[in-house]
This record gives structure tokens, C-alpha cells and sequence, in this order.
């Protein structure tokens, strides 16, 4: 069985939450069958010998087209510019080479952008939409201003508008969550996983002479940078005793400003499990989350005790293990009783690993992919 696989970023390294998922379905997938790879690339992210093994043929296309011209795009066609910044003739064409050789008995698309290069005539096909893009600019609009506001209501508008279309066209409609699927009527869910043998609790923890509170993810992206500024400015104050890390790559320049002598802004680093391991109490109080977030599963993989917004706890099967607050106060009154509490706090951290590892393994996450595409039943290499 040979599948097309159609990515809005190269799924390789998994160290962001979009490649994570993209690429434990891509080895899923490449597990069964022989897989086709295109996908856009925005960085110098490189395959290694074990991500060439996976896909049979491989088709990386730089994006090269500024957010400007997207726009002009947009506006000029009535598009939404989220499928405009991703509208490149090199893609389609690479798509329809590949349809036109090979007999591609499935195709699955990562990411709602990427559907406007589905051929007319068409196998069986899963739109992997992650998450609904549509809300998340909805929500965006009721938190900007002016011509700011104008543009993402018109964003959310017509990518809704979109979403629905592509969902009446393919054969499943995939969501991280059940509260995403809800929002697209029709859809399924095809929960991410986590890899608790690579997240051990066990490895070396980075060093802190005190108390550490630790905020993990792509630190460009509007969400994390939102919750960073308003946890370092509004709750961090009311916790006298302790320390604060933002890890990971590519923090903002407002992100960068709030360094301080209690707050530290570490950019990429090459092991994030050394700060999770260090961390007393791991915090994710993100306003905006969509879906399940994988910086609390990797948190509960390393059984640190975690204290989430509600938005980002909504989508996990948790059963308890981690900690709700909203609001500053709410918040510093959840960390400090647990950073009064040690004890008590790696009890709930080991409780969450142990549903994390009952609850999110990749291969028992992803096997509904088995009817959705008509996978066989006999893994690849058994074959």
C-alpha cells in the first residue's frame, strides 16, 4: 500500500508540537505502508538516516513567501490568508507528480492549510486539522484592536467557511480533542500521544538554589507568549520564594524583556527534560490553547506536579493528576501549596505519569488510523 503524506512543515526533528504529532503519524503510517512525503520546510531542520528510512520518497519546499505578499494575496482573491501563505505552484506540482506515478491508495494531510492541494479525483483521504484554526482566530479577534480586530474576524470567517468545505469533501475529519472535534460536526478525534520512555524522570536534572517553576514551548508563538508575560508580571510576584524559566526556542523580544533576577529566559536548548527534571512545579497558563497540549503531557511523562489554565487542561485525560487555577490568585495559591508541600507534590507528579503512560501511548492513540485509511493489518516490516 503506497500513501501520500501532506505536512505544512516537515515533520522532522519532533521538537515542537506540530512535528511531534505529524511525525509519530508519519512512522505510524510508515510502519504499514510506503509512504510519499511532501512538505513545506521553514527552517534547517534536516532529515536524519532514520527519518530518510521512514518515507519511500521525500519532497521538502522551502517557504519563501513573506506574510506581506500572503496578504496582498488574500485580500486581491477573498482568500483567507492562512491558505494564501501556504498557496506555492512548487507543492502542487510535486502532489500531482506523485499522484500521476505512483498508485497512492490514501493520502493524509497534516494541518487545514495544506488542502487546497488535494487532487480533484482522489483515494481515500483523512484531513488531519489538528486543531480548528478557525476558533483560534476568532478568539484572537475578541483580544485585538481596530484593524487588527477586522482582519481576524475576517480570518476566522472565511477559514471557517473553508474547514467546512474540506470537511465535506474527505473521507474523516481529524481533531486532537473532543472539544475541538465538537466544533466541526461530523469530525473524529485522533488524540496525540507522548513517549514516556524518551520523557524518563530518571535523567539529570539542571541545577536551581531555589524553588523553580518551569514554562516550556515555542516561544514565538502568540499563546506562550501571552501566558509567560502575564504569569511573570501578575502571579510570580505573590510567590516570593521561587524562580522562573521560560525554555525554548525563539523567544520575542517581549519575551526576552521580562529576564530578570527571578525570571530566566533560556532560547533553544538541546534537552528540555534537564529543566522539566529540575523543575519544582511545571505551569502552563495559557488563555488560548486549543487541543491537547503536548508541553503538559511531556510535564506528566517526567511526574512533575503541573498547574494548568483551564483551557490548556481541557483536552487531557488527566483524572485529577494535575492542578486547574484561574486567575493570578488562584494560580500562586496552587504553587505555593505545592511548593509547600513536596511531598505531596511528587505523589501527584508520580500519579501523572502513571495515567500519562496507561492513557497516551503513541501506537494505541493512532490505531484508528487502521480503518480510517484501509491500513493493512500486518505491520511493514513483518511484511
Amino acid at each position: 500500500m503506497e500513501i501520500l503524506f501532506i505536512a505544512h512543515r516537515a515533520p522532522f526533528p519532533p521538537d515542537r508540537g506540530d512535528r511531534i504529532r505529524s511525525y509519530n503519524v508519519l512512522r505510524y503510517l510508515a510502519a504499514r505502508a510506503r509512504v510519499h512525503l511532501v512538505a513545506f520546510t521553514d527552517d534547517a531542520a534536516e532529515m536524519t538516516a532514520a527519518d530518510r528510512a521512514l518515507v519511500d520518497e521525500c519532497v521538502l519546499v522551502p517557504r519563501t513567501k513573506s506574510r506581506p505578499r500572503a496578504a496582498i494575496e488574500a485580500l486581491a482573491h477573498g482568500q483567507p490568508l492562512s491558505i494564501a501563505a501556504f498557496a506555492d505552484p512548487r507543492v502542487a506540482a510535486a502532489v500531482a507528480d506523485i499522484v500521476a506515478r505512483r498508485p497512492i491508495a490514501a493520502i493524509y494531510v497534516f494541518s487545514g492549510q495544506m488542502a487546497q492541494y488535494l487532487p480533484a479525483e482522489r483515494p481515500r483521504t483523512a484531513m488531519d486539522f489538528v486543531d480548528l484554526d478557525s476558533a483560534k482566530f476568532a478568539a484572537y479577534a475578541d483580544s485585538s484592536r481596530g484593524a487588527m480586530r477586522w482582519l481576524m474576524r475576517r480570518e476566522a470567517r472565511l477559514l471557517g467557511d473553508y474547514e467546512r468545505a474540506v470537511a465535506s469533501i474527505v473521507d474523516a475529519s481529524l481533531f486532537v480533542s473532543a472539544p475541538e472535534a465538537a466544533l466541526l460536526p461530523g469530525s473524529g478525534v485522533l488524540e496525540s500521544g507522548i513517549d514516556t520512555n524518551f520523557y524518563d524522570p530518571a535523567i539529570l536534572p539542571m541545577s536551581s538554589p531555589h524553588p523553580l517553576i518551569v514554562f516550556t514551548g515555542q516561544m514565538d508563538y502568540r499563546p506562550n507568549v501571552d501566558a509567560v508575560t502575564w504569569f511573570a508580571h501578575d502571579v510570580l510576584p505573590r510567590i516570593p520564594c521561587a524562580l522562573f524559566a521560560i525554555v525554548g526556542r525563539a523567544p520575542t523580544a517581549a519575551v526576552r524583556a521580562l529576564a530578570g533576577e527571578r525570571v530566566t529566559v533560556t532560547g533553544e536548548v538541546a534537552d528540555v527534560r534537564g529543566w522539566l527534571a529540575a523543575a519544582d512545579v511545571v505551569v502552563a497558563p495559557l488563555k488560548l490553547a486549543r487541543g491537547i497540549q503536548n508541553k503538559v503531557l511531556e510535564a506528566m511523562a517526567m511526574a512533575r506536579p503541573v498547574v494548568a489554565s483551564p483551557a490548556a487542561g481541557e483536552g487531557i485525560d488527566h483524572a485529577g493528576t494535575i492542578r486547574i487555577a484561574n486567575g493570578a490568585g488562584d494560580y500562586a495559591a496552587a504553587i505555593a501549596a505545592l511548593l509547600a508541600d513536596p511531598a505531596g507534590a511528587a505523589a501527584l507528579g508520580r500519579a501523572a505519569r502513571v495515567q500519562v503512560t496507561k492513557r497516551y501511548g503513541w501506537d494505541a492513540r493512532l490505531a484508528p488510523l487502521d480503518a480510517i485509511l484501509g491500513l493493512p493489518t500486518t505491520a511493514r516490516a513483518a511484511a
